[in-house]
Formats: structure tokens, sequence, C-alpha cells
């Protein structure tokens, strides 16, 4: 049975959702900005003509984006959620067999055998999700999900007209040998430098290297690597690898000198990161509370991290929230003015291997059906519904995140329609 991967990706999805609703920006040069309108995180390809690098302080290049008339957005995530699932659920029209991977992408997997001429489905994916839903995509094809990903890069480049396929041996031949190793997905820059001490620097070698030494020298992850770079396939639909560490921070509006706010961020980055935790199915066994004033500003400086262990693996969102904040009363020092906060969840295990503490009454069941519930109500009703009562910050506006670049929530907030006369 020969079975295909098709990667669909939506082109600079945050600034393509903002062009929907206002065909004014189309070929014009557009960024959207991160929380706190700190980092430019999406650009257009207007804007990328110009030079305006991914990730780059957004007042640093104020006045060059103010001179060529580039339009700024803040970020918009309710109108970017709403789309994205209105892009999901049409993909899901022309195959169930769908994996949502993150807001802007999905793999798709096809059966050759039943699918006679995959060509032509593809096509018909790409022009039907620009028409039903504004959002043009790019297509990657490929035998596994390692390849479709580097044919998607590919598929983005002009010549190729949003589609690339890499189901051909004689071409992943020409192809690999361009791609460098840190560009492969699941290679980290870490282990990118380990490979080129030995001899490895792209695509090529890697798929053309021993797996079983790969895998003495780096790991079971990077050993599936190889085997996916040459054709065989490890991962299947839905089957991701669980990330070990999850990590939720933010900048804060204004900078916070008061230890009662900075303890109620942090609850609101530890709700996030757990939701994240569970939606892996995973449970944290320790985590890591952070404090940080602006390095870039003058004055007094502290930048303060603690690792707390647990006693038994959790991913009760009550639970680490206390722990979380009694982190923050041990980091925190008086008089300084802190400018960011954060949370990572650490060393997380899969959560059917339960631990139990022989000093402690640890009841799994009870604490996964209040979270399930409080998931799934957070899901139906929108993040936010059911919170812990340490969150109190909604009408505090001093400490809301700047959005001075916001446009309307077109699809989720009627009051926010234009109004046509």
């Amino acid at each position: 049975m020969s079975i295909l991967f098709a990667l669909v990706d939506c082109n600079n999805f945050y600034v393509s959702c903002e062009r929907v609703f206002n065909p004014y920006l189309i070929n014009k040069p557009v960024v959207v900005l991160s929380n706190n309108d700190g980092c430019i995180i999406a650009r257009s390809n207007e804007a990328k003509a110009l030079n305006i690098p991914m990730g780059a302080p957004f007042h640093i290049y104020r006045d060059f984006i103010n001179a060529h008339r580039v339009k700024v957005y803040s970020s918009n995530y309710p109108l970017y959620g709403d789309m994205s699932n209105r892009v999901m659920t049409s993909l899901f029209e022309f195959n169930s067999n769908l994996e949502v991977y993150s807001i802007d992408e999905a793999f798709l997997k096809f059966n050759q055998t039943t699918r006679t001429d995959i060509g032509d489905d593809i096509l018909k994916i790409k022009e039907n999700i620009l028409q039903w839903t504004g959002i043009p995509v790019s297509i990657g094809l490929g035998p596994t999900k390692t390849l479709a990903k580097i044919a998607n890069t590919l598929a983005k480049k002009n010549n190729h007209h949003g589609i690339f396929d890499l189901s051909s041996e004689v071409r992943q031949e020409e192809v690999l040998k361009d791609i460098n190793i840190e560009n492969i997905w699941g290679i980290s820059k870490r282990w990118g430098s380990k490979l080129r001490m030995i001899g490895i620097g792209n695509a090529l070698q890697l798929r053309d290297s021993s797996p079983r030494r790969i895998r003495q020298y780096l790991g079971v992850v990077v050993e599936r690597i190889v085997y996916e770079l040459q054709g065989t396939a490890c991962l299947d639909i839905n089957e991701i690898l669980p990330k070990k560490n999850i990590m939720c921070s933010r900048s804060f509006g204004n900078v916070v000198s008061d230890k009662n706010s900075i303890k109620q961020f942090i609850a609101e980055y530890t709700i996030r990161a757990c939701e994240k935790m569970r939606g892996q199915s995973t449970r944290a066994q320790s985590i890591y509370i952070f404090l940080q004033t602006n390095k870039f500003k003058r004055g007094k400086q502290h930048n303060k991290g603690i690792v707390i262990g647990l006693n038994t693996p959790c991913s009760d969102t009550a639970q680490i929230i206390k722990l979380s904040t009694t982190a923050v009363d041990m980091i925190y020092r008086s008089g300084y003015l802190y400018q960011k906060a954060g949370i990572m969840l650490l060393d997380l295990i899969p959560e059917n291997i339960k631990q139990y503490d022989f000093f402690e009454n640890t009841n799994y069941t009870s604490s996964d059906k209040r979270m399930k519930v409080m998931d799934s109500l957070n899901k139906k009703f929108g993040t936010g519904t059911i919170a812990n009562g340490s969150l109190r910050l909604k009408n505090n506006e001093k400490w809301i995140s700047k959005r001075y670049y916001l446009s309307p929530r077109y699809t989720t907030q009627w009051d926010e329609l234009p109004h046509v006369i």
C-alpha cells in the first residue's frame, strides 16, 4: 500500500486573516505584532521584501516601517483562532484523515491505492480553501511527514505555485542536498552542531547515514528522522512526540512592582501552560518560575528563577498554581520594576504513568475528572469561562497587554462588525 502525506500550511497566516476582511491590504506590506505590540511575528511577502526581520523589536523598526508605509496590526487571536477552525473544518471536508499540527498547519494522509490522481485532488484543496475561507495555502507532499514538511517549505517558493511533490526518489536526491541540517523538522541547533561535528551538514547526508549509528550518538528521535528521510514513515497521523517541557511567559503591559499582581500573572500563565500539558496527555514532575526586569533600561536589575519539584507528577491546575505563586514569594524582591514573568513545566511524563507518594493521599481520578470538565467547558464556551479564583486581571486595565493596532474581531463579536449604510 502506497501512502502519501500532505502538509497544508496557511501562507503568512496572521497577515492573511487581516486581509480577508480588509482587501485594501492585498499587495501592501503588512506586519503583525506579538503581545504588548513588542515584536514582529508575521510579515506579508511585501514586508519581507523590505528586509524586515522576523522577531524584530517593533520600537527599533518603527521609523523604518512608517517611512515605507507598512501597515501594522496587533495580534488578534480570537480572529486567528476562528479562521484557523474554518480552514481545518474545510480540510476535513476533503479528507477526514487529518491532524491539526498548529494554528496554521495540518497534515493529511492519502492512500494512493484509492486516489488515482492525487495531483488533481491537491490542487482542488488549495483552490477551494482559498475560495471558502479567503486564506491562501501551500501544500507539500511526501511519503513521510518529515519529507512533506520539507516539501512544504519548497512549495512556498514562487516558481512552484504553492504545491511541491517530494514523493519521487530522484527529486528527493536533488532537493535534500540543499537543505541545511538545522532546517530539518525536529533537528535543533544543538543537535545540528553535533551532527556537523561528525560530517553531516545537510539532509541528504543525514538520510544516507546509518540509523543505528545516529541512535547511538543522538538517540531514538533523530534515528526516526533518518528513517523518515529515507522514505520509511515512523510518525503516523496524530502521532507527534509530546514536548518534554512547556513554557508560558509574557512581558507585562507596564512594569510591575506589586507582588500580588505578579502572582495573578503567574496564575494566568500557569493555567495556559497546564491546558497545553493536559492537551498532550502528560503530567509535570517539577516547575520553573522566573521574574525579569527590563535589561534594556537603566536602573536596578533583578532576574531570578527557581525550580520546585513536585512530590508526585501532577496536571492539576489548582495544585500547580499553589506552587507557582509560592515560588513568587521565594524569588520576588521589593523595589524592582519587573517587565516579564513566566512558568515552565518540566520533566513531563505520560499521564498514564501514575506515581504515588507514601505520605500524600494522591487522588488522580478525582483531579483528572475535574480538569477534564474544566477543559471541556473552556473549549466549548471560550478560554477563561472556568478559571481559578486567583485570576482577577480582566478588569484591571493597568496591566492589560498593549494592543494599539488591534483590528475588529470580525467573526466572533457582533458589536465589532462594521456598519454598512
